[in-house]
């Protein structure tokens, strides 16, 4: 995106400075780091920052908006209804495509967001682990809105941990030990002095939850949870058991509260209007497919990592959904081939991290990641044997 850093980094890059760049960040947590890290960071000038957080804040109106929660009281499923929901989630992600428009021109586009956690550890030690190999133009910087990693990481800490000890908040996950973004939860846990606890070990009592913090039964005041109901729903029928403690009236705070995760999703699409913000329509409220259905994705609401996304859409895969109020018809986005590489161009994402502090007005946006492709879809799955594609970090120009 810029051409003269793109081509001073491709021609500093050696594979022995990626190696020793990998080696030391597999180091930190070992045998942690599951997924591709890609050979470059993703520099992004001021002009693009500037659309995605226009965009971004736009989209924020409307969810602080009084009236978002009448317009999403459908997003969340029956099955998932957690008792105890908040005023607001903690944390949002916005997830944008760096597109080309038909003026030939570079521009984001939101092709999903969460009301849910990201990587927001892992980043720090990858900007730190990065920037110990690599050159980035002094300029530049991977935080947002003047943050660096101490002023970042205090705020991640106030967010998660709330009024109170660290050791009554825990990370909530299904076997965290395994999952596949498992490196960030260890970071989690050094930077921010949480522990991660898998669903399986917590003791319920009455309307109190607690677990063994090193042998020592300690009751749990917050929740971080870091749990997709989805995954939920893939497990044995024992954990799933155990999950419906999540169902009952807790003593406990949520952060954020597992409402947010269906509010502020692809549910929320349809409600946006924004030259940054794909045209996005429930299909169940079409009164006429449009002729050019090629030019549009077919999205389940109520799945997550791309599953059962259809890309190249034909009217049997609309006549073939039994549920369509579930589902949305969203118009296809071009990506740029934006990041040279040695052989073919990469295609990327950017995730915008906003955290949003108890009691406060709105939330603001702190860090990111990257993702590079040379696939059909960004993911892991789609980039089998391809360098220079996987995990990755923005650093943005400066004002």
């Amino acid at each position: 995106m810029i051409p003269d850093i793109r081509k001073s980094y491709n021609e500093a890059f050696t594979k022995e400075k990626y190696e020793a760049f990998l080696q030391e960040l597999h180091a930190v947590h070992a045998g942690q780091l599951d997924f591709r890290v890609a050979e470059t960071p993703i520099f992004v000038p001021k002009d693009f920052t500037k659309k995605m957080l226009d965009a971004c804040e736009s989209i924020v109106d409307i969810i602080i908006d009084p009236k978002f929660n009448e317009l999403t009281k459908n997003a969340i499923p029956k099955n998932v209804k957690v008792p105890g929901e908040n005023n607001h989630t903690q944390f949002i992600a916005f997830d944008f495509g760096i597109c080309i428009n038909e003026q030939g021109e570079y521009e984001p586009q939101l092709i999903e967001m969460q009301g849910f956690p990201s990587l927001f550890a892992y980043e720090v030690l990858l900007d730190e682990i990065f920037l110990k190999h690599f050159s980035v133009p002094a300029n530049f910087s991977s935080y947002l809105n003047g943050h660096h990693k101490e002023s970042y990481l205090e705020l991640l800490k106030e967010v998660i941990v709330g009024n109170h000890a660290p050791e009554n908040v825990i990370l909530l996950e299904v076997f965290p030990r395994k999952q596949k973004t498992r490196i960030d939860f260890f970071c989690t846990e050094e930077y921010i002095g949480i522990k991660m606890v898998c669903l399986t070990e917590l003791i319920k009592e009455g309307k109190k939850l607690y677990y063994l913090n090193d042998g020592k039964k300690t009751e749990v005041k917050r929740i971080y949870n870091r749990i997709i109901f989805d995954d939920l729903h893939q497990q044995t029928p024992e954990v799933q058991e155990q999950g419906k403690i999540l169902f009952e009236e807790l003593d406990a705070e949520w952060c954020p509260h597992p409402d947010w995760f269906y509010r502020i999703s692809k549910y929320t699409l349809p409600l946006i209007k924004h030259p940054y913000v794909p045209q996005t329509f429930f299909l169940n409220e079409i009164k006429q497919m449009p002729a050019d259905l090629e030019n549009y994705v077919l999205k389940p609401l109520f799945s997550f990592a791309g599953q059962g996304v259809v890309i190249d859409v034909k009217h049997e895969d609309i006549d073939n959904v039994k549920d369509p109020e579930n589902w949305i018809l969203q118009r296809k986005v071009k990506y740029a081939d934006v990041i040279l590489t040695p052989d073919i161009p990469a295609k990327a994402e950017i995730r915008i991290f906003y955290f949003w502090k108890d009691g406060e007005a709105r939330p603001v946006a702190t860090n990111n990641l990257g993702r590079l492709s040379k696939g059909k879809m960004i993911g892991v799955r789609y980039n089998k044997d391809k360098e220079w594609v996987g995990g990755s970090l923005c650093f943005f120009e400066t004002p």
